[in-house]
């Protein structure tokens, strides 16, 4: 009985791994085809190699669209936003409490922590078909050949990327599985990255610039292929790509879609509008995921961007109330109302506030030298507060002095409410319409993943960590100089600086937590000092801190993330807490926790936990990737 017992339990930790790693076996379960579409039928040419990757391509969009997105995971365990659903436990707002292995990490109402997992290796494991099929099919030329397999290359590494940042060494998968596979193990991130260098050299030689909108562009595999050489030390190499790259995609620097015809706008509206991420002319999107307006996919959540949702305070709360006392705001306007500005749910979207900026992202990176940027708070178009918007509910309509004044928040708020329901906002950058809809939580668009006005923001840093702070801050005033900001000066120049001005251009568009993640390796792979916070030096050796029992730890110098975010984000550990919670983070919570069902189905293999994490203590030594070869397919 207890060998039947231990053969069930291999069999279904089999399945559960080959769900998330591999696919199905015809050898092993000898399955009748149900339909044409098999992969010997598919796989034959180009274009069933591109139907595979629109797979990959698709996938990438849930990150952004939906509710409670995974990029507000991102965002939040950074500096420049928390969680704000104050209403009940659970968020990811005590680090210490939330963030555990057994816990369940995918779920809109906690965290998405898990989503990266599950989501990047199913992204890797269609990427993987590609890979170990390319030479099945027939193709016109070389060319046709190596840009499926280029395309191929960027979607693992581009899972790759965010699963090393977010998880450190991980397994590392190169080859289709096809059979039930339980002994996995985790491989040295360093190695990882080393081994899929050349891959996006490759993927940045042969893949097309000129692609459909959503698609893998040469453009899009360079940008990756800069990330990765800024992680290895190539500074160099990177930033000979990234002058490739602006030099075919200047940024936009004039008005250009309809909204220069509309009051209160300017050119970062036009940028981030949805007209300019259809618009074929915008040459400054080098990728993006895509939902089309009407498309079909409209009653879809996953293929609307909730972006106001998420973003943009809870005015509609029942909590919003008139100096009076009166509940102040409604979704609908009264009937004989014809100021369109009063229907706060299509000027601003239908806010829930989940997505709480900080004060550093709302004060402290806005300085005298923004006072003309169009990105910035200083521009009343671009950002909106609570005071801008108006009591519009339909029951003070002729009753009431306040209907149509502007809000005034309550001395008496509740620290619940202050949180989520009274914040300023970018609004340039996170209204969607959503006109099929009567809640405005954000409608079908395309979205940024890669713009032109990243890369001169990663050649800038790439001059930092050469000293070469005049380059950098030339690089820097290109983009500033198109928001209206004054230039920086070579005296200027820090890491701070450059997050600062990550946070002003990226907002809901870079991976945040992902970002500091590089820099703190960075800082600890190359010995480089940190000048904001006094020329303190980090090590690879406890970059996670020193697990054990007391791994809470919440002590300066163990790694960059935990001090850059522990001073710059005016929640975590300085005693902000609501009834639910307390916010906080420690030390280790730098690199997320591995979801324990992955490590506990996985009963062949060692796939290791982070230091500071329940079962860390069970970790091995990681794999080298070897340089040659692979590690899943023919050797």
């Amino acid at each position: 009985m207890k060998y039947l017992a231990l053969k069930n339990s291999i069999i279904a930790a089999g399945v559960c791994l080959l769900l998330l790693f591999g696919g199905c076996s015809e050898s092993w379960l000898e399955p009748k085809p149900l339909s044409m579409y098999t992969p010997e039928n598919s796989y034959v040419d180009a274009a069933g190699f591109y139907s595979a990757l629109t797979t990959c391509e698709r996938n990438m969009r849930h990150e952004f669209f939906g509710d409670g997105s995974p990029i507000l995971t991102e965002m939040i365990q950074a500096d420049i936003c928390v969680e704000g659903t104050t209403d009940k436990a659970g968020p990811q707002m005590d680090m210490d409490v939330s963030l555990l292995p057994d816990l369940n990490l995918n779920s809109t109402d906690r965290t998405k922590v898990g989503w990266y997992w599950d989501e990047g290796y199913k992204g890797i494991k269609y990427a993987n078909v590609v890979v170990s099929r390319i030479d099945d099919a027939t193709y016109k030329d070389e060319a046709e050949r190596n840009a499926v397999l280029g395309s191929a290359y960027f979607q693992r590494a581009y899972r790759y990327y965010k699963l090393t940042h977010q998880f450190g060494d991980v397994p590392f998968l190169d080859w289709e599985i096809n059979i039930p596979k339980i002994d996995f193990y985790s491989y040295d991130r360093w190695s990882i990255l080393e081994k899929l260098l050349p891959d996006l050299e490759f993927a940045y030689q042969w893949v097309p610039e000129v692609v459909d909108r959503g698609r893998t562009s040469r453009s899009a595999c360079g940008v990756l292929l800069m990330k990765y050489c800024m992680c290895l030390g190539k500074w160099d190499r990177a930033i000979e790509v990234g002058n490739e790259i602006v030099a075919e995609h200047p940024l936009m620097t004039s008005r250009f879609t309809s909204n220069r015809t509309k009051d209160r706008t300017n050119l970062m509206h036009d940028l981030h509008s949805v007209e300019a991420k259809l618009d074929m002319s915008n040459t400054e999107g080098l990728m993006y995921v895509v939902a089309y307006p009407e498309s079909g996919e409209a009653l879809s959540s996953d293929a609307r961007c909730y972006v106001p949702r998420n973003a943009v305070p809870f005015w509609n709360s029942g909590n919003v109330k008139t100096p009076a006392g009166e509940t102040g705001t409604s979704r609908d306007t009264h009937v004989d109302e014809t100021d369109p500005e009063m229907n706060l749910n299509k000027t601003y979207g239908r806010g829930i506030g989940r997505l709480r900026p900080t004060n550093y992202f709302q004060y402290d990176i806005w300085t005298e030298k923004e006072k003309n940027d169009l990105r910035g708070p200083y521009n009343r178009d671009s950002w909106r507060s609570p005071e801008d918007l108006r009591y519009n509910s339909p029951a003070l309509y002729g009753k009431s002095e306040w209907y149509g004044k502007n809000f005034v928040k309550n001395p008496a708020m509740s620290v619940e409410d202050t949180i989520r329901c009274w914040f300023n906002w970018p609004h340039f950058k996170v209204f969607v319409p959503d006109p099929l809809q009567a809640e405005w939580r954000g409608g079908e668009t395309p979205w940024y993943i890669y713009r032109s006005a990243e890369v001169y923001l990663m050649m800038a840093e790439c001059y930092y960590w050469k000293d070469q702070p005049a380059q950098a801050a030339e690089m820097m005033n290109v983009v500033r100089a198109r928001a209206g900001a004054d230039p920086l000066t070579a005296a200027d120049i820090n890491i701070g600086e450059i997050l600062h001005e990550r946070a002003r251009e990226l907002y809901y568009e870079e991976n945040r937590h992902v970002e500091l993640v590089r820099i703190s390796y960075t800082y600890a792979k190359f010995g480089k000092t940190c000048e904001v916070f006094g020329g303190r030096t980090y090590r690879l050796d406890n970059i996670s801190g020193p697990g054990g029992a007391g791994s809470n730890v919440k002590q300066e110098g163990i790694n960059f993330w935990w001090d850059w975010v522990n001073k710059n984000n005016n929640f975590y550990n300085k005693g902000v807490k609501h009834k639910w919670a307390e916010y906080k983070i420690s030390v280790h919570h730098i690199l997320w926790p591995v979801p324990a069902a992955a490590i506990n189905s996985n009963i062949l293999g060692v796939i290791n936990q982070n230091i500071g994490y329940p079962g860390a203590e069970n970790n091995q030594t990681p794999l080298i990737v070897p340089a040659e070869g692979t590690v899943l397919g023919p050797q």
